[in-house]
């Protein structure tokens, strides 16, 4: 059997800059997922401190690196992303981390599920000592949500996509923008397949008490995911829709102050409905295979 009909050509890039308190940790999360068709890539902003020999150190099992001066992670990983040629995408940061396996359960989940053009994993939470300190389901956002302002959050650590989807959405990621590339990224995402959810661990975000740009900057990444979602056109179609699920909304928040109804309930039932939501992906322990919920 061909290597890429069983194991799809998994491309994955690291951006990073003066990185070197954590860097070889996420190397290795990539490294160590031994998979056997994979494509790595590090594209470093000109580091000054011991980054560069830590990408030195693994240089032989990377397929590209290279440093010099960049115009920030998202034109750092425009870089990286154009000289990709993998069917499946993602990103990782440089003090994030992977799962162990992780990429085997992608690779099965797509090879399995061709409906499936992009998918998330549980949200995860590492801390400095690299513990794994929170596990929650994913949220199973839509573009109608996105529209509604709710975009709190995919978590990119562990989200991945089919090439072909990249390409519809124009390969590339948004160099322009300064903080949140990644949610105009899954803004065109929206506009041609859902995302699909699953409760596997696949990767996840190290949160830090300092230094940690993400949250440093967080008021002037919403800044620019408002303004980016506020200039979306949304077609009539849709925003009779909208309209319909906020009467809704308002209307059983009524009830619930009441304890009338099972408000949550309902109001779950109606987004599925309202919003076409994909069924969850969840893992079958009997048979030990993944299925979509019914």
């Amino acid at each position: 059997m061909n290597i890429n009909s069983l194991y799809p050509k998994i491309s994955i890039i690291t951006p990073c800059f003066n990185s070197e308190k954590y860097l070889e940790e996420t190397i290795l999360s990539v490294l160590e997922q031994n998979y056997p068709n994979l494509e790595y890539i590090i594209i470093d902003g000109g580091s000054t401190d011991n980054s560069l020999q830590i990408i030195r150190k693994y240089q032989n099992n990377l397929s590209y690196w290279i440093s010099e001066k960049d115009n920030g992670i998202y034109d750092a990983l425009q870089k990286g992303f154009s000289r990709t040629t993998g069917d499946i995408m993602a990103w990782i940061n440089s003090d994030d981390l992977y799962h162990k396996n992780s990429f085997y359960i992608i690779a099965e989940l797509f090879n399995k599920y061709h409906n499936i053009n992009w998918l998330v994993g549980a949200t995860t939470i590492f801390d400095e000592k690299s513990r794994c300190v929170c596990i929650s389901k994913s949220h199973n956002f839509t573009k109608y949500d996105f529209y509604m302002m709710d975009f709190k959050w995919i978590q990119q650590e562990s989200c991945f996509w089919r090439r072909s989807l990249w390409e519809k959405s124009g390969s590339y990621i948004n160099a322009t923008l300064k903080y949140a590339g990644d949610l105009d990224l899954w803004i065109r995402f929206f506009n041609y397949e859902p995302l699909y959810v699953t409760d596997s661990l696949i990767g996840g975000f190290r949160k830090r008490s300092k230094n940690q740009l993400s949250l440093e900057f967080m008021n002037d990444y919403l800044i620019e995911s408002y303004s980016l979602l506020k200039n979306q056109v949304i077609d009539k179609k849709d925003k009779l829709l909208i309209n319909k699920y906020n009467n809704l909304l308002k209307l059983l928040n009524i009830f619930n102050k009441f304890k009338l109804i099972n408000a949550k309930g309902l109001l779950n039932y109606y987004r599925k409905k309202y919003f076409n939501l994909p069924n969850n992906i969840i893992f079958n322990r009997e048979l030990q295979q993944f299925e979509i919920e019914n």
